[in-house]
């Protein structure tokens, strides 16, 4: 019997999708090559340029996987522009190249551009990371999640409040598989590597004061929380104040170095104990976080790395895409409440925290389940 071929596409939209998607490809690339009756191939698409800095070498090696295939070359800061760019330009790339199944991950404008395309064009789409929700229509990535997961064929959820939103909303329930949360793949996939590591051979780190577990790590990259400078000096000053001796470690982007640096100045803040440091590689952050004696963030995907390290979380927002991590995991919500963070930082500092565990399906075991219902829906 002749065996059929599985063509792939990987679209990528930025370069947190690539950490989600590595697992994917990993388990692809060893797949035997004699197993059932039909084979995977895959094409990594990214939608920017090949010289894009945020894709150093580096992001590869440690994800081990290889650079994407095909560059769409979109650069643009005006979101609907990027959209119609995307759209022109995937469009080229899926009528020039054999396609069975789009993958596509998370809620970027890109994201959904590719997701309209890859319909328009009649081929299957599937979503990582489906089911997620704000509830906050005004958000543009809320309006993204919207089309993406109603265009999409297959869903693939982390959690059980993902698969019923998704229900909620009328897909239907062959279409929607809840396999796990996928980061936490890589985390298993790399534990040797990340316990291996040495905080003193990290050269972001390097001088610095910190021993495990007797530091604080800080993120900040939501546009909306550093553009609201009154709210974000209170913070600011809580963050400080109530970390008192502890050292806070803050891997920013230039963006948010220049507007706390900024701040600090016109408003005279006492930063002494905030250490801003160069945005580290995938694993270097990795093991950062896995031994800091807590965090503070604005990111979903730190929350959810740091519910299964067992390492206590403050998000600086008032609502989580992966609820799991409050119910379940070490996360606390604050909003963007100064008064909060300096109360639950307090809490933080004094090693005082909520009991916490791993949700469901946090197996290191979400990719391999992900590729098995692509081949039987083949």
């Amino acid at each position: 019997m002749t065996k059929q071929t599985l063509h792939l596409c990987i679209f990528c939209g930025a370069r947190p999708n690539f950490i989600k998607v590595a697992p994917i490809i990993r388990v692809i690339d060893n797949l035997p090559a004699e197993s059932g009756r039909c084979h995977i191939s895959y094409s990594l698409v990214y939608a920017g340029s090949a010289d894009d800095p945020t894709l150093e070498d580096r992001l590869f090696d440690n994800l081990s996987i290889r650079r994407p295939e095909a560059f769409l070359g979109v650069e643009c800061e005006n979101l609907n522009e990027l959209t119609g760019q995307v759209m022109s330009q995937f469009e080229r790339y899926l009528q020039n190249n054999p396609t069975d199944v789009v993958i596509v991950v998370d809620d970027l404008a890109s994201t959904m551009a590719a997701a309209i395309v890859t319909k328009k064009q009649a081929i299957m789409l599937a979503h990582i990371a489906a089911g997620t929700r704000s509830f906050d229509i005004t958000m543009p990535k809320e309006i993204n999640r919207l089309v993406i997961d109603g265009l999409s064929d297959v869903l693939f959820t982390a959690g059980f409040s993902n698969n019923s939103i998704a229900n909620k909303e009328g897909a239907e329930l062959s279409k929607v598989y809840m396999v796990g949360n996928i980061l936490i793949d890589n985390i298993r996939y790399n534990r040797n590597r990340i316990e291996g590591m040495r905080l003193n051979d990290i050269d972001e780190l390097s001088g610095l004061p910190i021993k495990e577990g007797e530091y604080i790590v800080f993120t900040l990259n939501r546009k909306a929380l550093l553009a609201d400078q009154e709210n974000l000096e209170k913070m600011l000053r809580a963050l400080a104040e109530t970390a008192g001796d502890t050292p806070v470690i803050a891997p920013l982007r230039d963006s948010a170095v220049q507007v706390i640096l900024s701040l600090g100045l016109k408003k005279n803040l006492n930063l002494h104990n905030v250490h801003i440091v160069k945005p580290m590689d995938y694993l270097g952050f990795a093991c950062l976080t896995a031994h800091a004696k807590g965090i503070v963030t604005d990111s979903g995907n730190v929350a959810e790395e740091a519910t299964f390290n067992s390492v206590p979380c403050i998000t600086l927002n008032s609502y989580t895409e992966h609820i799991e991590t409050v119910k379940v995991g070490t996360n606390v919500l604050v909003g963007e409440d100064a008064e909060l963070l300096r109360s639950a930082l307090a809490d933080m500092v004094a090693g005082k925290w909520k009991a916490a565990g791993i949700p469901d399906r946090w197996d290191g075991r979400s990719a391999e389940r992900i590729v098995q219902t692509l081949l039987e829906l083949r």
